[in-house]
């Protein structure tokens, strides 16, 4: 394996940690069924930021980026949905 080879494959892991480390957020939100906690300000600037690094990476033709980044937007922006819903819910009540 060269050095080339290796930074790929440490790059598109980092890319799949990213995108886990929303699934401890997504367990706590539905296990518990409260948001009072999470920011939803922070959560929604992780997707933004996440969103113009896709398109960043389709302008650059950068494929494992795009990829990684579309993993790490789809489980963040589960966060801000279920935050959104966990805040509705209790309103309605």
């Amino acid at each position: 394996m060269s050095i080339v080879d290796f930074i790929e494959f440490c790059f598109m892991s980092g890319m799949f940690i990213n995108a886990a480390l929303f699934i401890p957020q997504i367990i706590r939100l539905v296990k518990y069924k409260e948001s009072k906690d999470l920011s939803i300000i922070t959560f929604g600037g992780f997707a933004l930021i996440q969103f113009f690094t896709i398109l960043h990476g389709y302008l650059a033709q950068d494929y494992m980026l795009m990829f990684g980044m579309s993993l790490s937007l789809v489980s963040c922006l589960t966060v801000n949905i279920l935050i959104i819903y966990y805040r509705l819910k209790k309103h309605d009540r």
